[in-house]
This record gives C-alpha cells, sequence and structure tokens, in this order.
C-alpha cells in the first residue's frame, strides 16, 4: 500500500488560523468528491471555527479516564476502520494521556500516514523540537509539548499560515482567541508585539531553509546546473594565505546587507603541487568563517578556476569573492590569473568580487590552471612544433645549405622542443617527420627516399633515438611531478581528515557531507548489515539524489569490513582516488563505533546513577529506616510486657513515640517513592488553574502548632499547577524549614505576585547555608552541616524540586535577611502559557520522543 501523503499548516504563534484554513482546505477537498474525514479537531470555543466543524464527517473520539477526569482523544482505530482518503488532524505535537495508543500524537498520524491515508495536519512553530531552547530565550517560557524536526521536515507539504503581530493582537482583543478574562494577561506576556515578531520571524526563516532543501533536491533531480539566485550565497575562495581573514570579513558584510545571507569558504587543494597553503592559517580562517555563521569547504580541483565555478553553481551560489592576485607583474605572462579567469567564465548569474588586500603583488599567487600532466596547452603547443616545425624548418634549410651535420641538428632541436613542450608522443612524431624529411630533402640521392651512404643511415638512426630518448625523459618527468602531486592532494585530504578528528567533528553525518564535497559527489551513505543474509540499512547519509538500497546501487562503493561500505552517487571515480576513498571510508566506520560507543556510554552513565541512587536507598533503609522501627519495637514491647504496671502517663508516652515513629517511617517512605518515581520519569502532573491559598495551608498538616506563620493572600492570581504536586512540595519545605529552624523562632510561609509569576517564600531564621552549597543541598541524600543521621535520609528538597520542575515551577534557595535560609517556589500564573489555553485542557507530558 503507497505512502499517505502529510500537509502541514505552520503558524508561528496560535490564533494566526491554522485549523481555521486546514478546515477551509476540507471544505474544498469535499466539494471535489473526496472522501475527508475530522479525525480530531479543537475549536476552543471560537465561533467562526466551530461553524468550519458543520458539514463535515467527524470520526467519534476515544474517552480515556485518568486520575479522575475524562479526557477526548483521536481514536486511531476508528480512523483505520473507516479508511478516509483524507483525515484531518489537529495539534500534531500533542501528548496524549497516558493510556493512549502512542505517546505522542505524531506517532498517530504516522500510523495513519503508513495505512495510506493522507493527513492534514496543524503545527506552531514554537513545538519544534530543535527550536525549543531558542523560543525559551525569547518568550521565557519552555515548550512542554514538541513534535521532533524529522516528522515536520519529512512532509510532502508546508503552507505558512501567516498574520502580522498587530493584526494577532487585534484578534485577541477582540476575543477571537481567548476568553476575556485571559485576553489581558496574554497580551501583556506572551502575545507581546517583540515575541510575536521575533517567532513570525523564526516560523519564516525555518519555512525558506525548507523550501531551500526542495530547490536542492529538485536541481539535483533534474541536472540543473544554471545558477537560480532565490537567496544570496557567497562563496569565498581562498588560498590559505594571509588575506584569507580580509575576504571571510568582506563576504560576511556582503552577506549581512541581505536577508537570509550564506557564507560558504572554500580552499581548493591543487593536485599539480605548484602552491602550498599554510595548514595553520587555514585552521584560523576555518574557525573565522565559523565564528561569523558561515562553513569551511574543502575540495580537491585540477582546474582552481573550474573547481570554483563547479563549487558555487554547485550550492547554486550568487557571489564569488576573491582576492587581488598575489603574483607580481612580470609573472602575468603565463596566463591572466584566478581571478581573471573565474570572472571571463562565470556568466551572467554570478557576480564576481575582487578584492583588495595588504599581500597584493607580494608574491606569486595561484598560477594559471592546467590540467593533465602537462596542461592541455602544453600538449597542443607540443603537436604543433612537432609537426609543424620540421615542416617550416625544411622549408627554410631549402635555402641555405647548412650541411647535412648542421640539417640533423637543427632537426634535433625541433624535436627536442616538442619533447619539453609535449611530452613523448608529439616528440616520436616530430623525429618520424624530422627523419623523413633529412632522408627526402638532405640525404644524396635527394628528393628520394633511399640513402646511398651508410654513414647516413647511422646518423639518421642516431637523430631518431636521440629524438625518443628526449621524449621518454621528458614524459617521465612529467608523470613523477604528477604522482608526487597527486601524493600531495592526498595528503592534504588525509591531514585534512586527521584535524577533523582532533578538534572533534566526528560526526558520521558531517563526515560523509565532507566526502561527498571532496569527491564532488551527488550523494554519501554508509551502508551496513549484520550478516550476509540480512538487508542492507542506512547508517548514515549526505547529500541529495536517490536513496540507495544496496552498495551495487551505488556509481561508487568501498567496502569496510564484511559487512559495511560506503556507497556514493554521481560519476565513477578514477582508480587513483580510491585511496583516499579508503581512508575516508574506515573514518565512517570509526564515527558509526563512536557513536554507538558514546550511546552505551550514557547508558551505562545512566546505570551507574540508578546504581548510586539504589545503594544510598539501601544505605537510608539500613540506618534511617532501622532507627524508627527499632523505637517503635522497643515501645511495643514495652506496652505488652507483664513485668512492669505502667502508669496512664508512662502509656501515652510510650504511644506518642509510637505513633512519632510511624509518622515518620510514613514520611521517610513516601519521600523514597517519589525520588524513585522522579529518577524513572513517571511523574505525569496533570496540570489545571487553582488559588494558592486552596493548596498551602494543606501543606502544613503535621507540622508543630504555632512553628508557622502563613502570610497568603486570597487576592492573588490563580497559577497553572499539579495540586498534589504542590502540596508536597511545600510540605517538604516547611518540613526542613522548621527542622532548622530555632526554637521559639517560626518558619514564615508567605505568597506574593511578581509579573506573570507568583512566589511562595519558606522563611527560616536558621544558621543558613553559604553559597557554594545552596545548589547542592538539592541534590539526593545530601545533609547538611552537622545534621544527625536520625534527621532524615536527605531526599525532601530534591523530591520538592523534582516536583516543581515537573509542574514547570523553579526552586531556588536564597539568604534570609538576618541570618536563615529561604526557600522561593516560583510559580507559572495562569495565562502565561499558551499550550493550555490552545489545547483547552492539560494533559500529562511523557518521557520526550525523539525520532531516529
Amino acid at each position: 500500500m503507497a505512502r499517505g501523503k502529510l500537509r502541514i499548516y505552520l503558524g508561528a504563534a496560535p490564533g494566526v488560523g491554522k485549523t481555521y484554513a486546514m478546515l477551509s482546505e476540507a471544505h474544498r477537498r469535499v466539494e471535489r468528491g473526496t472522501d475527508c474525514v475530522v479525525a480530531f479537531v479543537e475549536h476552543y470555543g471560537r465561533p467562526r471555527t466551530e461553524v468550519m466543524l458543520h458539514g463535515l464527517e467527524q470520526v467519534p473520539r476515544r474517552q480515556l479516564e485518568y486520575r479522575d477526569t475524562t479526557f477526548g482523544e483521536m481514536d486511531v482505530d476508528a480512523v483505520l476502520r473507516r479508511a478516509p482518503a483524507v483525515a484531518l488532524v489537529d495539534e500534531l505535537a500533542h501528548t496524549n494521556v497516558p493510556g493512549s495508543r502512542n505517546a505522542k500524537r505524531w506517532q498517530d498520524v504516522e500510523e495513519l500516514l503508513a495505512a495510506g491515508v493522507d493527513v492534514v495536519s496543524t503545527v506552531n512553530i514554537q513545538h519544534l523540537e530543535s527550536l525549543g531552547d531558542v523560543v525559551e530565550s525569547i518568550t521565557g517560557v519552555r515548550q512542554r509539548e514538541t513534535v521532533p524536526d524529522e516528522v515536520v521536515r519529512r512532509a510532502d507539504q508546508i503552507e505558512l499560515v501567516d498574520m502580522s503581530p498587530q493584526a494577532l493582537r487585534r484578534r485577541m482583543a477582540h476575543g477571537n482567541i481567548y476568553k476575556p478574562d485571559k485576553v489581558d494577561a496574554a497580551l501583556s506576556n506572551y502575545f507581546r508585539p517583540g515575541n510575536l515578531t521575533a517567532l513570525r520571524e523564526l516560523a519564516l526563516l525555518w519555512v525558506a531553509d525548507r523550501v531551500d532543501e526542495y530547490l536542492n533536491e529538485y536541481r539535483s533531480e533534474h541536472r540543473v546546473s544554471k545558477i537560480w539566485g532565490s537567496r544570496e550565497r557567497i562563496v569565498v575562495g581562498l588560498t590559505g594565505g594571509p588575506e584569507g581573514r580580509t575576504l571571510i570579513r568582506r563576504a560576511a558584510r556582503l552577506a549581512e546587507k541581505g536577508a537570509g545571507g550564506e557564507v560558504l569558504a572554500v580552499y581548493i587543494a591543487r593536485s599539480d603541487g605548484l602552491t602550498s597553503a599554510s595548514p595553520k592559517e587555514l585552521a584560523v580562517q576555518r574557525t573565522l568563517v565559523e565564528d561569523l555563521g558561515g562553513t569551511f569547504h574543502h575540495v580537491v580541483g585540477d582546474d582552481i578556476p573550474v573547481a570554483l565555478l563547479d563549487f558555487a553553481r554547485g550550492v547554486n551560489a550568487t557571489q564569488i569573492v576573491l582576492g587581488s592576485s598575489r603574483r607580481k607583474a612580470w609573472q602575468y605572462v603565463f596566463g591572466p590569473g584566478v581571478g581573471a579567469t573565474v570572472a571571463r567564465e562565470s556568466g551572467p548569474d554570478l557576480d564576481v568580487h575582487i578584492v583588495t588586500h595588504e599581500e597584493v603583488a607580494k608574491g606569486r599567487g595561484l598560477p594559471v590552471a592546467r590540467g593533465g600532466r602537462l596542461g592541455r596547452a602544453r600538449i597542443i603547443w607540443g603537436w604543433g612544433v612537432g609537426l609543424m616545425g620540421p615542416a617550416v624548418l625544411a622549408v627554410l634549410l631549402n635555402t641555405v645549405d647548412l650541411g647535412l651535420a648542421n640539417d640533423m641538428l637543427l632537426f634535433l632541436a625541433v624535436t627536442v622542443a616538442a619533447a619539453l613542450l609535449g611530452g613523448l608522443l608529439p616528440a616520436l612524431a616530430s623525429a618520424a617527420f624530422g627523419s623523413l624529411l633529412l632522408n627526402y630533402f638532405y640525404t644524396p640521392p635527394l628528393h628520394r627516399l633511399t640513402i646511398a651512404d651508410p654513414k647516413n643511415i647511422v646518423a639518421i638512426a642516431i637523430f631518431f633515438g636521440v629524438g625518443m630518448s628526449v621524449a621518454s625523459v621528458v614524459d617521465l618527468a612529467a608523470r613523477r611531478t604528477h604522482q608526487a602531486a597527486r601524493l600531495r592532494a592526498e595528503s592534504e585530504i588525509l591531514s585534512f581528515l586527521a584535524g577533523n578528528v582532533l578538534r572533534g567533528e566526528t560526526s558520521l553525518e558531517e563526515l560523509l557531507e565532507r566526502v561527498r564535497e571532496t569527491f564532488a559527489m551527488e550523494s554519501a551513505a554508509l551502508l551496513e548489515r549484520a550478516s550476509d543474509v540480512e538487508p542492507w540499512t542506512c547508517a548514515g547519509r549526505a547529500g541529495f539524489g536517490r536513496p540507495l538500497q544496496r552498495p551495487e546501487d551505488a556509481d561508487v562503493d568501498m567496502p569496510v569490513g564484511d559487512h559495511m561500505a560506503l556507497a556514493l552517487t554521481g560519476r565513477v571515480l578514477p582508480a587513483e582516488d580510491r585511496r583516499v576513498l579508503a581512508a575516508f571510508a574506515a573514518q565512517a566506520a570509526v564515527a558509526l563505533d563512536r557513536r554507538r560507543l558514546q550511546e552505551e556510554a550514557d547508558q551505562a552513565r545512566t546505570l551507574a546513577e540508578g546504581n548510586r541512587i539504589r545503594t544510598a536507598l539501601l544505605a537510608a533503609v539500613s540506618h534511617d529506616l532501622r532507627t524508627p522501627l527499632a523505637g517503635i519495637k522497643a515501645a511495643v514491647s514495652s506496652l505488652r510486657s507483664d513485668d512492669v504496671a505502667w502508669s496512664e502517663e508512662d502509656q501515652a508516652e510510650l504511644l506518642q513515640g509510637i505513633e512519632e515513629g510511624a509518622d515518620r517511617l510514613d514520611h521517610l517512605v513516601g519521600n523514597l517513592l517519589d525520588m524513585s518515581r522522579l529518577q524513572t520519569g513517571t511523574v505525569t502532573p496533570i496540570i489545571r488553574e487553582i488559588d494558592v491559598d486552596e493548596v498551602v495551608p494543606m501543606a502544613l498538616v503535621g507540622v508543630p502548632e504555632d512553628s508557622v506563620e502563613l502570610d497568603v493572600p486570597e487576592t492573588l492570581p490563580m497559577v497553572e499547577v499539579d495540586p498534589g504536586l504542590l502540596e508536597r512540595s511545600v510540605a517538604n519545605l516547611v518540613e526542613n524549614a522548621v527542622k532548622y529552624s530555632p526554637k521559639g523562632r517560626s518558619v514564615l510561609v508567605s505568597a506574593s505576585a511578581i509579573a506573570d509569576r507568583v512566589e511562595v517564600r519558606v522563611v527560616d531564621g536558621g544558621p543558613g547555608v553559604p553559597d557554594e552549597a545552596k545548589d547542592r543541598i538539592f541534590e539526593p541524600f545530601q545533609r547538611y552541616g552537622d545534621a544527625p543521621r536520625g534527621a532524615g535520609v536527605g531526599l525532601g528538597l530534591a523530591v520538592a524540586r523534582g516536583f516543581a520542575e515537573a509542574m514547570g515551577a523553579t526552586l531556588n534557595a536564597e539568604d534570609t535577611p538576618g541570618g536563615g535560609l529561604t526557600m522561593v517556589l516560583s510559580l507559572r500564573a495562569a495565562g502565561s502559557r499558551p499550550e493550555p489555553l490552545e489545547a483547552g485542557r492539560d494533559s500529562a507530558e511523557p518521557e520526550r520522543q525523539t525520532l531516529c
């Protein structure tokens, strides 16, 4: 069954009209006769959106019970049984209620697509997983519901639903997005003009990058070499000289003038060995271009101008930045140089900038590009001299008689010239042609191809042998030079590869991209399989073009062991390139092994942390739990003893000790269980709006009377928390404060509103904690100072912070003025986060899933 197609409406913020646009598309498809159903769409009480649902078939939702609340989720099985042509699924990043078929809604969508159902969905830019940190830095809100970027990137069509910040705020003010009682809070917090403008730019740039990927794929599939100036891409040609830094900075300034400009610095290693670059200078320039937001590329090319132009056209560049030549004036007799050649051959689509610098004319720059061993121009001149030279010389010698010996020396000179210019074949042709002319015109009998004097036969034979010898020496020297230059180019590539390892650039994808660029291929992939009978799988891929199922489908494949191969598409490589390719293949295998070892190390680190927790739990059980058990057992044994007649006061004291020990055991076991839930990631808060004054007093149950002073005004705004987790957090904080507060001094629990947060402060007058230990006291199984063993297992503060972070709150320690410690629990006020408002309900957030 063919896989379904995914269409996504992407927006910069809630309320821009994604769901409305999706429903409008559904009505258009239904009018065309397409079988279209609503698998899950939430209108959040927006009248215009609700009206758009009329006339569309809706699949009933699946009702799930979770924590005494009923939630409606998309019924994947019902949609699959219905088998529509198109299904509408709102909120792609949504987290399903525990007990659902999948943890995330995008996983539900994957099932529908695999079943051949086309899906139309919606998502906001802040829900993309890779942009979480960026969005948090802009809005101050960490997005809890995310979707892997790869899921959205694989969509067959992405449509941006755009709206200016001013228009969106007007919609908000008119009550078209949120309820009237939440409008003011939303406009003054998340929906501030600056936030909306930044999110809008983020969405536009992300979609532009995706469009650019589509463009590159199209150009690769259709073999389009002509440059399409869709965005400014500036290629900087580097020689490894000190002028490279000036060129990079100049290119960066050019890129800043256009939105979305890119800088690509490229160093082309010559294979003729005539230029050398300083590895240190190249490393400095590489760091500089990366610091300026560009990328560094290292390719091999025999013809510098051709290689540079091919690279520029391959990346769809619009401008090339080159430095003025460092060659001196007399060196221009060898040719116009790279800059002039690139400018002449660039065509109308590429602008070439020649930038002056301090190194102009201080030394030879890039010489004239040459191809082959001796260069195409030299070979052409060699054939011209080898064929035309003897004929011209024969015409000239017919006018003057210099004698046979001098004639042979002159013909020999022409042969040597042909050998020096064109190598072996032009020299052989010159020697053969010259021998015929000597025999015909200057060896008696004249004008006949016969030789009467045997001495002349020896002379012509010597002449032909000398010509062949000189040609052979020149050709051998040219081949040796070419081999040396080739080895030099290979050593530069291998040195660059080793430098990547030393710099830590060992990711498999980056390495495969280097392979593709170095050999000018369309794509590079590392394939592997478990055994000879197993199918090949792709461990990593870079570039574009057709996907590879096995090494035999590639243009070039390099085996790495028995069950791994590096496969490239684009062209067939010569045999001499396979040596360097083998080094890349070996390094790719090492990178893959290193990545897997890193994953195993992370798993081992997690297991080690779990072992540490278990060891600490055993220590807690061995002492901190046995102490109250021993007290309880002693009290019970005393009460049951028939040897002593206990008074009512003594019995009451023993019963009180039993009760205190049981309470202590209950508290310790509760903290241990809570810590275990936090460590395993099974804490699933149910966020809802509630008043602080409803929860905080409940957390004080069990503390000694008159030990806590409560100051929580009823006028505080509501907060978005899990009431149970908030109560446990505050209870642990109060217990810790009472434990360390001096006798006769009560602990103050107060709350106040600051901006879009509500802060709960637990203030004690104890000894306090120095700044360097304030973070350490929140670690599990930590006691500060000389706290006795019986004071607990050191989990109270760790559990409090863990619960706070699970709710999206923060918990920090501050100094109390006059001495002591103040715990500050900062909670999010209702209306300061867009997800619950947009989702229409609160859902549990299981451990975040990532797509491999």
